[in-house]
């Protein structure tokens, strides 16, 4: 502020103007101080360049790539204070620690205690990634690794790639990548890792400290934090081949500049590369689980549930021992395969028991990961509570305020009891595609059903016109029945049931029912053809919204997926292989060296307006799988490293710039 004024006073008053003004007497000595105040406070000092450059290492205790070393504490100084940003998530140490190494900023040092014994004869490596950065301004210190040696020999090569999810092809961040020099298979299930890198927000990991040698490369997503597969729920991911780590000379060329514009030199220089650099790992939860009761329960009075960890192809069995489970039971299972079983209690002699005992008798999975048949006796009771005193009480004064009302009114008509209907969802949009089908769904099994009180109808002109149509008990859901028509885009149809035509196993029976529905026309649809190369017997694509959800599944004949009737809108697509001929995809299984099937994604969003057409050629094997999916659909965006310094910096000269319009102004 001093030399701003001194500068301001000298200004005026060796300008003619101001000594003029003075020799007559002419300025006011208010003026004088509100110029004087003006110049004073012209705004904030910029204050200078900001610190750009991150901490300096400068010394180490062991020595970086230090031999023979056997200190447990490790010591890292550098030029100015510093802190440490997420360093369980960024910081690596390999071997791995099975007891948690301690790391934390000290001043400007990064102190390292080391909990497990140090294993002879091995390199170890702490890879810090970005975890580094100085305490004032946040600058990174960038991919800063720390190497010593128990032994003689500092290994120094690396093997790098990506990991993705199977299903999806999703990177995968924050994923344990290990190295076994043992090859016996057993090795991940026993033993930790030999070395360990982690997966970035894109899923690519370097593993460095590697020696020469052959190794088995495994990813783990692991809740124990032991750094072997230990739990079939951990996804995991293994390669079939051996990893054979090897290096070779190649050139890359140095550029400095003048400016941001011009360049100074531009230098060939020769680097070491390590290879593989390209491995591709698919992560996935082993599909045999270990199979047992999870628990049971019965919320209802008339129906229980048994929950099973596993799915099984056999239903278990029933033995009533306070009822006979002779016919006692309607069974739905409530997933595709059966895990998850619903049992409705037909008979109400057995549902208005408060506790059901029974024995039920499945297959269990034993120590040795071999089914065997086991019986497990339960007693369940129901968690429906029984009407209190206070409700019935209440029920009961509620009829009977309403039967003084209808001796007032003098109804002497006779009251018929109010009939509980069974209710019934139908899904009958107003406006329905062309594919589609209408569905009946039900609060419980249906006992009867009447095909002949349905009745759909078309309309034709003024008149309406029965058609024929098929309802068809849904294959997954025993509560829904599904009503199949051959439907004429553009025309209006009405669907009507009969009341009493569908009848529930507790003896309710529907409600009369009537839907009104008109289907859309064929110009409001596009169609999107694939020509695919590179597909095999049993593919099939799976067309995905933006949401990477299925909309629409077809099979891939003569290497063509064709999807008609589609909706305007933004599209993906993926193929499935099925090697099964399952009809869906199947996940891997470890213990079987069984990798998960195969998924191809179509690398660009397709997008089309009513009545397009889209004719589009897909290569299976042009793109590596780290780049066949859409960014616009990946859950797990890359992170984006922001410019701090280039953000300070125009932070600072626009503060600048707002001071020199300050002063303009005045």
């Amino acid at each position: 502020m001093a030399e701003n004024l001194y500068f301001c006073t000298m200004f005026y008053f060796n300008s003619k103007y101001g000594i003029r003004l003075l020799r007559r007497g002419t300025l006011p000595l208010m003026v004088v101080a509100a110029f004087f105040y003006s110049c004073a406070s012209v705004g904030t000092l910029g204050g200078g360049d900001f610190d750009e450059t991150p901490p300096k290492f400068l010394k180490g205790n062991p020595a970086p790539g230090e031999l023979n070393s056997s200190r447990k504490r490790i010591t890292i100084e550098f030029d100015e204070y510093l802190k440490l940003d997420k360093p369980q998530e960024k910081i690596v140490i390999s071997p791995p620690q099975v007891q948690q190494a301690n790391v934390r900023a000290s001043g400007k040092k990064v102190l390292i205690d080391l909990q497990d014994t140090l294993i002879s004869n091995t390199t170890y490596t702490i890879d810090f990634g970005d975890a580094i950065q100085d305490n004032n301004e946040s600058n990174p210190l960038e991919n800063f690794v720390y190497t010593f040696s128990t032994g003689e020999r500092l290994d120094t090569m690396e093997v790098s790639g990506t990991v993705l999810n199977a299903r999806n092809l999703e990177p995968i961040k924050g994923m344990m990548v290990g190295l076994h020099m043992d090859l016996a298979d057993s090795a991940f299930k026993t033993k930790p890792f030999d070395r360990v890198g982690r997966t970035d927000s894109r899923g690519k990991f370097t593993i460095k400290g590697v020696a020469p040698g052959e190794y088995h490369i495994f990813a783990l997503q692991e809740s124990d934090q032991n750094y072997y597969y230990s739990a079939s729920s951990e996804t995991v991911a293994f390669r079939d081949s051996l990893v054979i780590p090897s290096s070779e000379l190649r050139m890359r060329q140095d550029t400095t500049w003048i400016d941001s514009l011009v360049i100074d030199t531009i230098v060939e220089r020769q680097y070491t590369h390590y290879l593989p650099d390209d491995l591709m790992l698919k992560a996935f939860v082993n599909q045999q689980k270990d199979q047992r009761l999870a628990k049971s329960e019965r919320t209802t009075k008339k129906d229980f549930t048994l929950f099973f960890t596993a799915p099984s192809d056999t239903f278990p069995t029933i033995k009533g021992l306070n009822f006979d489970e002779t016919d006692a039971f309607v069974i739905e299972k409530l997933t595709e395969r059966i895990d998850t079983i619903k049992y409705w209690i037909k008979d109400s002699l057995i549902y208005q028991l408060d506790t059901l005992q029974m024995e039920v008798s499945y297959l269990y999975t034993d120590s040795l990961k071999e089914l065997v048949p086991r019986t497990d006796t339960l007693k369940l009771a129901s968690k429906e509570k029984p009407k209190s005193e206070k409700e019935l009480q209440k029920e009961k004064e509620a009829k009977e305020k309403e039967e003084q009302r209808r001796r007032e009114r003098g109804d002497t008509l006779k009251v018929e009891p109010k009939i509980e209907y069974l209710a019934v969802d139908i899904y009958a949009p107003s406006s329905i595609d062309v594919y589609d089908y209408l569905t009946l769904t039900f609060p419980e099994p249906i006992a009867s059903i009447d095909s002949t009180s349905f009745h759909l109808r078309q309309k034709v002109d003024s008149l309406w016109k029965d058609i024929p149509f098929e309802l068809v008990h849904d294959s997954l859901d025993i509560k829904i029945y599904n009503v199949y028509a051959d439907w004429k885009p553009g025309e209006s149809y009405t669907f009507e049931a009969d009341s009493a035509a569908v009848t529930g196993i507790y003896g309710r029976f529907i409600d009369k029912q009537k839907k009104d529905f008109k289907v859309k026309t064929l110009d409001t649809y596009g169609q999107i053809f694939f020509n695919i190369t590179g597909t095999q017997e049993g593919d099939f694509v799976e067309l995905l919204d933006t949401k990477d959800e299925v909309v629409r599944t077809v099979d891939v004949e003569n290497g063509r997926a064709d999807f008609y009737y589609l909706n305007p809108g933004k599209y993906a697509a993926r193929l499935v292989r099925d090697s099964n001929r399952n009809g869906k995809w199947d996940t891997g299984n470890y213990e079987l060296s069984l990798q998960p099937e195969e998924v191809f994604y179509y690398s660009r969003m397709i997008e089309f307006k009513a009545n397009f057409d889209v004719l589009q050629d897909w290569n299976l094997n042009e793109l590596a799988f780290d780049r066949q999916k859409p960014d616009e659909i990946k859950k797990q965006k890359p992170e984006q490293k922001t410019d701090r310094n280039r953000d300070r910096r125009n932070n600072n000269n626009s503060n600048r710039n707002t001071n020199n319009r300050n002063t303009n102004r005045r």
